[in-house]
């Protein structure tokens, strides 16, 4: 499949989904932050956060793109402590002290789609789950720095990969970013291992997510029996950020930035 580059009236559209889905993810960490702020809140699970996810999406002119995608039986994926991704929401998982949990929303808007996700600490977190959650911040952030119109996407995975390991972390290595734009999964497939110089330039009007997920122990993952979810092999926390880019100029313009100001539309 070809990599589908966009132009510049595109541009707004997919920032307008960025901003979308970033909104809808701020009232989701407002939600768990209330619900946790004092004491652990009895009975909040992540089927609450499908539910407020599915609203707000609603109330903000999108529809969760994950829904119904390949079966996919929910608006948003929720992983909890050793699953790497597509954690299922279930009215049963309720979300305890020292738990984290990852939140990935993807909206579409229009025909466009935005896509981020974070890792949230819940209640009182173990020294291990801050330090997962501090590195794979961090990665985010290294391999977005790492974006050059004229660079190779290789650049992003070794600036992540050198992060991690030099924190005793692993990289997983069988899922990583895509590109993303009319679809919500498009060529190009984003490594978060790579070499410097190597794999695909990068071009101006390209989008992508850069998504690294990032385990306390080994990188081997292994899917469970649903289909969907992967856990790590070894039982290790694991933790991920993601963003999505567009390249509009010389560096990565980030389109899904947290906004201070969102909060539920009803």
């Amino acid at each position: 499949m070809a990599i589908e580059i966009l132009t510049e009236n595109e541009w707004e559209s997919m920032r307008r989904a960025g901003r979308i889905a970033a909104a809808t993810l701020d009232v989701v960490e407002h939600f768990l932050n209330q619900s946790f702020k004092q004491s652990l809140k009895p009975g909040v699970s992540t089927a609450d956060i499908d539910d407020l996810v599915r609203r707000d999406t609603a109330l903000r002119g999108g529809t969760p793109s994950q829904l119904g995608y390949h079966g996919f039986p929910a608006s948003v994926c929720t992983s909890v402590n050793d699953v790497v991704c597509h954690g299922i929401p279930s009215p049963t998982e309720i979300l305890k002290d020292g738990d984290i949990v990852n939140v990935d929303v993807t909206t579409c808007v229009n025909g466009f789609h935005g896509d981020l996700s974070r890792t949230f600490l819940i209640g009182k977190p173990s020294v291990d789950a801050l330090h997962v959650v501090d590195v794979v911040r961090r990665c985010l952030q290294a391999g977005i720095d790492a974006v050059r119109c004229g660079g190779r996407l290789g650049d992003i995975g070794h600036a992540i990969a050198e992060l991690a390991h030099g924190e005793g972390c692993s990289v997983v290595e069988d899922f990583g970013g895509h590109g993303i734009g009319r679809q919500m999964h498009l060529d190009p497939h984003i490594s978060h291992v790579g070499e410097r110089g190597e794999g695909t330039r990068v071009v101006k009007g390209m989008a992508f997510t850069i998504e690294p997920m990032i385990n306390l122990g080994g990188k081997e993952v292994r899917v469970l029996d649903d289909g969907w979810r992967v856990v790590t092999a070894d039982g290790s926390l694991s933790a991920q950020f993601e963003h999505t880019v567009l390249i509009s100029g010389d560096r990565a313009e980030v389109l899904t930035r947290s906004l201070p100001t969102a909060k539920l539309t009803s």
